[in-house]
C-alpha cells in the first residue's frame, strides 16, 4: 500500500528542505504551534485511506506492523528501548497517567514545577494542590529557571519534579541531567514534557536519567493530532500503581462469549505484557496518524536532529540579534539553542495586519509573540519577518 516498511537511508542533509513540503505562499514560522504535514507523510496517510476503502485486491490495512515501527523509531529518536515507550492520546494525558501511577496526591510528597512549564499544566497542578498535594512553583527570572531555586525546592524532599524540557513560552531549555541528578539524590522522580524538543532538539533519556517523558506528534514530529508517546524508565515499573486497564495491555485473554465455552470464572490474573504498553496502553489508535508518523519519524532520523538544529541556529541568531534593535524585548535567553525565539509584547494582535500583508505566520499569543522555524525555512523567511516587524 505504499506505507514505509524499511528504514530510510541517511538523507543528504541539504537545507532548506522546501521540496519535502507543499509550496507555501506564507513564510510559515510557527511550527512550535503546529508543524506542516510533509508530502511524504501526506502520501502515507493517503495510502492508508486508500487501503481502508478495500477497493484493491489486497486485504486492506493492518496497523500492528506500523505501530511497532513507529514505537521503535521514536525510541531510537530519544535513545530508549522500544519496550519503554507506548502510545498515549497526547502529552497532557501522559502527564495525568504518570501522576495517577505515582498515586498523587494520596501517596504524599512534594511536587516541584515551574512557570515555564506548559500552561495547561498550571490547571493540573493547581487542582492537585486543592486535593492535598504540596506543589511548589518556581518562577522564571530572566527567561530561565535557576538551578539554585531548584536545589532549594528539591532539597527539602520531593516526590516529583515536572518540567517542560523546552518551554513553549520562550524556548528555554532545562539541563535535564542536572535536574534528574538532583531529584534522584533526594529520592524524587522527574517527568519531562518533551513536545517542544522531540524531533528538533537532541534528547537522550539514558544520558539524562529522566524517569518519564512524553510528547504529542503534531509539532516537531511532523505527525498530526490525536496521538502521543510516553517514555517510562524500565526499572520503575514495579514501583508504579496500575490505574488504567485496557485490552492493549494484554498479551493474552479469554472470554466466555460462545456456547461451547465453559462457564465464566474470574481468572486469577490477566496476562499483561511486561513493557510500557502493558502498563499504560488503553485502546484503539488513530491509524491515519500512525501512517504519517511512520514516514515522518523515518524522515527526521534520516536528516538527523543535530543537523536540523545546526541548520536553524543561524536563523535564530539573526532573530535574537535584530529583534532587540527593532525595539522588541527578548524573552528567550541569548544562549538558547532550541527552536523557539519569543518576545514580550503587551498587544501582539496589533502585529496581525502587518504580518498578514507580508504573508508571514508566527504565533501571536498572550503578551508575547513566538517565532519557530523548521527544516523548510531559510534566511529569506527570516528577513521577510523582520521587514514586517520593522
Amino acid at each position: 500500500m505504499g506505507v514505509t516498511d524499511k528504514p530510510r537511508t541517511q538523507i543528504a542533509a541539504a537545507f532548506p528542505r522546501k521540496a519535502d513540503f507543499a509550496p507555501m505562499e506564507l513564510a510559515y514560522l510557527d511550527s512550535a504551534t503546529m508543524h506542516p504535514v510533509s508530502l511524504g507523510a501526506k502520501a502515507n496517510a493517503e495510502a492508508y485511506l486508500a487501503a481502508r476503502t478495500f477497493a484493491g485486491a489486497g486485504e486492506g490495512y493492518f496497523a500492528g506492523a506500523t505501530e511497532k515501527r513507529v514505537l521503535e523509531r521514536f525510541a531510537r529518536l530519544i535513545n530508549a528501548h522500544p519496550s519503554e515507550v507506548c502510545f498515549v492520546p497526547g502529552t497532557t494525558a501522559a502527564e495525568h497517567l504518570v501522576l495517577a501511577a505515582l498515586d498523587l496526591p494520596a501517596s504524599g510528597g512534594r511536587v516541584v514545577t515551574d512557570t515555564l512549564h506548559f500552561f495547561g499544566s498550571y490547571y493540573l497542578y493547581d487542582e492537585l494542590a486543592k486535593r492535598g498535594a504540596e506543589v511548589v512553583w518556581l518562577r522564571a527570572q530572566d527567561g530561565r529557571i535557576a538551578m539554585a531555586d531548584l536545589q532549594v525546592a528539591v532539597s527539602r524532599g520531593v516526590k516529583l519534579v515536572a518540567v517542560s524540557l523546552v518551554s513553549n513560552t520562550n524556548g528555554f531549555e532545562h539541563d535535564l541531567k542536572a535536574i534528574c541528578d538532583l531529584a534522584h539524590a533526594h529520592g524524587g522522580l522527574v517527568f519531562a514534557d518533551i513536545i517542544q524538543a522531540a524531533g528538533c532538539t537532541p534528547i537522550d533519556v539514558k544520558l539524562s536519567g529522566v524517569d518519564f517523558a512524553a510528547c504529542s506528534s503534531f509539532k516537531w514530529l511532523m505527525g498530526d493530532f490525536g496521538l502521543g508517546m510516553l517514555y517510562v524508565r524500565a526499572d520503575l515499573m514495579p514501583r508504579l500503581k496500575r490505574t488504567q486497564f485496557g485490552y492493549y495491555q494484554l498479551a493474552a485473554w479469554r472470554t466466555p462469549a460462545f456456547p461451547q465455552d465453559p462457564p465464566y470464572q474470574r481468572p486469577e490474573g490477566y496476562e499483561t505484557t511486561d513493557d510500557a504498553s502493558g502498563f499504560f496502553a488503553m485502546g484503539t489508535l488513530p491509524h491515519a496518524v500512525l501512517a504519517q508518523l511512520d514516514w515522518s519519524l523515518d524522515y527526521i532520523l534520516g536528516l538527523g536532529v543535530e543537523n536540523i538544529r545546526a541548520w536553524r541556529q543561524p536563523l535564530l541568531s539573526r532573530l535574537m540579534s535584530e529583534l532587540p534593535r527593532l525595539g522588541y524585548r527578548l524573552l528567550t535567553p541569548q544562549d538558547s539553542t532550541s527552536a523557539i525565539v519569543a518576545c514580550a509584547l503587551d498587544d501582539p494582535q496589533a502585529l496581525a495586519p502587518r504580518l498578514a500583508a507580508a504573508k508571514v505566520k508566527i504565533a501571536l499569543a498572550r503578551r508575547h509573540f513566538r517565532v519557530s522555524p523548521s527544516v523548510f525555512n531559510d534566511a529569506a523567511d527570516i528577513e521577510r519577518l523582520l521587514d514586517a516587524l520593522s
